[in-house]
């Protein structure tokens, strides 16, 4: 778990630092097109992070869960088709 945790601590990273560069082009009045694909690179790597951050959850909290009452396991399906739901908006 930790390595994991350490990936996607390094991506965030990444995001902020491309986010401050996306300022300084802001900023500088750079070529919108350069900016959005900067903007594309930043969302490309924060979807990314999700997917691994819903799968931890999924192989954790979730696979945890069947090992408790039903009331936990339906309390996490919930709590999935509340992200599921957000992520097809």
């Amino acid at each position: 778990m930790r390595a994991e945790k350490d990936v996607q601590l390094r991506k965030l990273k990444t995001v902020r630092g491309q986010i401050d560069g996306l300022i300084k082009m802001v900023e500088d009045d750079r070529y919108c097109l350069d900016i959005s694909n900067q903007l594309m690179a930043s969302i490309s790597i924060l979807k990314n992070i999700n997917k691994d951050v819903l799968t931890a959850h999924l192989r954790g909290c979730v696979k945890e869960s069947y090992s408790k009452s039903q009331e936990e396991i339906d309390e996490k399906i919930e709590e999935i088709n509340t992200i599921i739901n957000k992520l097809s908006k």
